[in-house]
């Protein structure tokens, strides 16, 4: 941790989903995306070799269309279908969700609550499949709101939303940290001005994302505990 820094002093945490929260012990949501893109569009199209870690899954479409040849106007027009779709065929594949959570998050998100801070998922996922996951993985009612992919595109578009609804909850001073556990999580708190605690959870390591300098960086959410209070 840095200086002077208590990672548990915020009055809300917004938490990341995928690699922070949980990992998907499935494969539901990336078949949602070569499957809504076909629906809608007609093309054979792959997520394979797009950047997907730290990403949105808007962020990720464009990138995958603008591959295709679709210019933005063109992709900004299907975007809608496109959600519509993966959302859909998510829903309907929900039962093979199969979320994993991260070490100590049950415990983590307890510690949090009793101290009486505010919780939101703040995701690159679109909404309706980051509350699934959660959903699935039995700890979606701890998180009061959340901040989702679409129309939403980056990540700090994303975390500032989420940041926007806790002060309107908690009132304009009211202080937010990010927890997160990719290289894009702490770029994108940095760009919003909160700070963020990474945790090595994902596919970065712990040495990977101590060196974009996050506030506070831990292997797992039971090294976070361990330093409470």
């Amino acid at each position: 941790m840095r200086p002077g820094f208590r990672w548990d002093s915020a009055d809300a945490f917004l938490f990341d989903i995928d690699g922070t929260l949980l990992n998907s012990g499935d494969a539901v949501h990336y078949f949602a995306f070569r499957n809504a893109i076909g629906n809608v569009l007609g093309i054979e199209a792959s997520i394979e070799g797009v950047p997907v870690h730290g990403n949105t899954d808007v962020g990720i479409l464009r990138a995958v269309l603008q591959r295709a040849g679709l210019n933005d106007a063109a992709i900004d027009t299907h975007l809608p279908r496109i959600v519509e779709q993966m959302c859909s065929e998510v829903q309907q594949n929900r039962e093979q969700l199969n979320p994993q959570l991260c070490p100590s998050i049950p415990e983590l998100i307890s510690y949090l609550q009793g101290h009486g801070k505010l919780l939101g998922a703040a995701s690159g996922n679109l909404e309706t499949v980051g509350w699934l996951k959660l959903e699935k993985a039995g700890i979606r009612p701890v998180f009061a709101f959340g901040s989702f992919s679409f129309p939403r595109e980056s990540r700090a578009e994303i975390f500032q939303h989420g940041i926007d609804v806790a002060r309107l909850r908690l009132g304009e001073h009211a202080t937010v940290t990010v927890v997160g556990d990719t290289p894009s999580d702490i770029e994108a708190a940095r760009f919003v001005g909160v700070p963020v605690i990474a945790i090595a959870t994902g596919i970065y390591s712990f040495a990977q994302l101590q060196a974009c300098g996050p506030d506070a960086c831990f292997a797992c959410g039971t090294d976070l505990l361990a330093f409470a209070g």
